[in-house]
């Protein structure tokens, strides 16, 4: 078993790299249609860090690679299948630890159309009034001098808008 796994460490990591239709380059370990196949020349080494899927784990099978690696990546608020109702503010967190370094932008996207509006370092930000519906928020961070990104689990929440009809709504 040691000979099996000392055999696989000594391979060169694979690895994966492709532009996304807005420009956004991505890389990952797994094969996708179109990719570039790049072989780095690392060796894999076993780890007893923590499992697959943890806080802080790639998105996307995108590659957690030096100036994008962060022990906390993901979007605090809203959280998962959170619901609002009427004209409340929707706040927006993305938490990054370490923070952000210089040459590194964030791209927020809401539903898959990138929010336009926001600064290219803004972690948190407030969402317009949103109608009724059900959305989808995301943060891809980009360090410009790479042209790695990294983005975090889409968040899916809701928008309600309260009835004419419900009880609150009608006179005595």
């Amino acid at each position: 078993m040691l000979a099996a796994l000392a055999a696989f460490a000594a391979q060169a990591a694979v690895i994966y790299k492709w532009t996304d239709a807005d420009g956004v380059v991505h890389f990952s370990d797994q094969p996708v249609p179109g990719a570039e196949k790049i072989s780095t020349g690392a060796t894999n080494t076993a780890s007893s860090g923590s499992p697959e899927g943890s806080v802080g784990a790639p998105a996307d099978g995108q590659q957690k690679t030096g100036a994008l690696d962060y022990s906390q990546f993901s979007i605090t608020s809203p959280t998962p299948e959170q619901t609002f109702f009427g004209d409340e503010t929707i706040s927006a967190n993305l938490t990054l630890d370490p923070l952000l370094k210089a040459g590194q932008s964030v791209t927020w996207r809401l539903s898959g159309t990138e929010i336009a509006d926001q600064g290219p370092t803004a972690t948190a930000i407030t969402l317009p009034h949103l109608d009724r519906g059900t959305y989808t928020i995301a943060a891809t961070v980009t360090d410009r001098a790479t042209g790695q990104s990294r983005s975090t689990d889409s968040i899916t929440f809701y928008v309600r808008q309260p009835s004419e009809l419900s009880p609150q709504h009608q006179k005595p």
